[in-house]
């Protein structure tokens, strides 16, 4: 392999995730979960998780469903408050979690549903989107619902660095969905930006807030990016395209997130969901899996690889039946619990995440790498801020494969990458 020092397209790297569920009461000892919270170098295990991904009032993985604000026709949103599982667990969990980070957390909000009074079905669940029109009482209610979300976390010291327009929005248009969803179309979605979110967002306090569309799999690209991103009433106010793992062998990376980049490079690609254990056929926890580190390791190396600049994880940790989750949509997750033993367990998929989030520092720029030959080897290097190097190389080969990586700056370097095998490679240039 060959790195050629070609900086591409690459604005930041957030790669990493703290992912702060809902009401459950997982218990690990305070001093253990430093090891996986905090990127403090105090900690010799850390790996530097940065991104946050907080559900706005309930998800699948809640314990029971509510919003923020469930009083009907309340159109002024004066009876929006806090959730106790905010209060109680979401917050002194962020607080903790910031406090233990040697660097601001970047936080990222996401609702799942709005109150089932502004929804065409009156549910939180199934096929449902908002009454009304883009620029009516009903959207312009709900984007106000965002800023009140902003105005509560901020009394606790808690900004966010960005919101999403909606989780899945393409759920809360299937019949008998089966839980908590809200159906936008493109077009939907575009005019309630361009009329209300953005408008909402520009005049509160939080006009920097970042506003990530979509939201969703990457089989829609790029054709939701061009129903939104075309109109410039609604461009203006979004600074990026969220996406999620699923399905993700449907349609090529270059397909989607590569045309979707080409076509709008000032919006960029950030991964906002990924789990493993979601399909019927490979499903819920399976303790100490390397395939799903593997998987894990393919798909942060392949988004890197097509302009994506940071990728979240779903659940920061779960039971051990993989929830709680009122829907039992159970699924796995890095770090499983066993709360009656008053212990944690790192899987495999939690080091796979640590080979990114440890050592791609926000601010790293991919560059270019031209293998000599054909080979089953799967990588992506990068240029960290203090000019050092770092390529990722995943094996999945059944095969010991030997390589040199050649850097103009520093010459040869010999590896080998043993089978089923994830490798990190660093290398100061002066």
């Amino acid at each position: 392999m060959s790195g050629n020092k070609c900086i591409e397209n690459t604005r930041c790297c957030r790669l990493g995730s703290i992912r702060c569920r809902r009401s459950v009461d997982v218990s690990v000892p305070f001093q253990d979960m430093k090891e996986f919270l905090s990127g403090s170098s105090k900690v010799r295990n850390c790996i530097g998780y940065s991104v946050v991904r907080v559900p706005m009032a309930s998800c699948d993985f809640s314990t029971r469903l509510y919003t923020y604000a469930d009083t009907p026709e309340d159109y002024n949103l004066d009876s929006f408050t806090l959730a106790p599982e905010d209060i109680k667990m979401k917050i002194p969990l962020l607080q903790r979690a910031q406090s233990l980070s040697p660097r601001p957390l970047s936080l990222l909000a996401s609702a799942w549903t709005a109150p089932a009074w502004l929804k065409t079905n009156g549910a939180l669940t199934g096929k449902g989107s908002l009454k009304g029109q883009p620029g009516g009482k009903e959207h312009k209610t709900w984007a106000h619902y965002y800023i009140r979300f902003l105005e509560e976390y901020a009394k606790y010291n808690l900004t966010f660095w960005a919101l999403t327009t909606g989780n899945e929005p393409t759920a809360g248009k299937m019949t008998n969905y089966s839980f908590q969803a809200l159906g936008f179309t493109p077009e939907e979605q575009r005019d309630w930006v361009a009329m209300d979110l953005g408008p909402a967002l520009h005049a509160s306090s939080y006009p920097h807030t970042h506003v990530l569309i979509l939201d969703d799999n990457r089989l829609l690209l790029p054709y939701w990016a061009k129903v939104v991103l075309n109109d410039v009433h609604a461009g203006r106010y979004i600074h990026g395209v969220a996406v999620h793992w699923y399905m993700d062998k449907v349609v090529p990376a270059e397909i989607s997130l590569g045309i979707t980049h080409h076509l709008y490079p000032e919006y960029y690609l950030f991964g906002t969901e990924a789990c493993a254990g979601w399909s019927p056929t490979d499903r819920g926890v399976k303790l100490g899996s390397w395939s799903r580190a593997e998987q894990y390791a393919h798909d942060i190396i392949e988004d890197l690889n097509h302009y994506m600049v940071g990728w979240t994880d779903w659940n920061l940790a779960l039971d051990q039946t993989g929830g709680p989750n009122w829907v039992k949509n159970f699924v796995d997750s890095p770090v499983i619990v066993d709360a009656k033993r008053d212990v944690f367990y790192k899987q495999p998929t939690f080091y796979s995440m640590a080979h990114f989030s440890k050592f791609l520092l926000e601010g790293s720029q991919r560059v270019g790498v031209s293998p000599s030959r054909a080979t089953d080897l799967e990588y992506s290097a990068f240029i960290r801020p203090d000019g050092s190097v770092v390529i990722i190389i995943l094996n999945r080969s059944s095969s010991v494969i030997q390589f040199e990586v050649w850097d103009p700056a520093v010459g040869y370097i010999p590896s080998s990458a043993p089978a089923h095998s994830l490798l990190t490679l660093a290398w100061n240039t002066h």
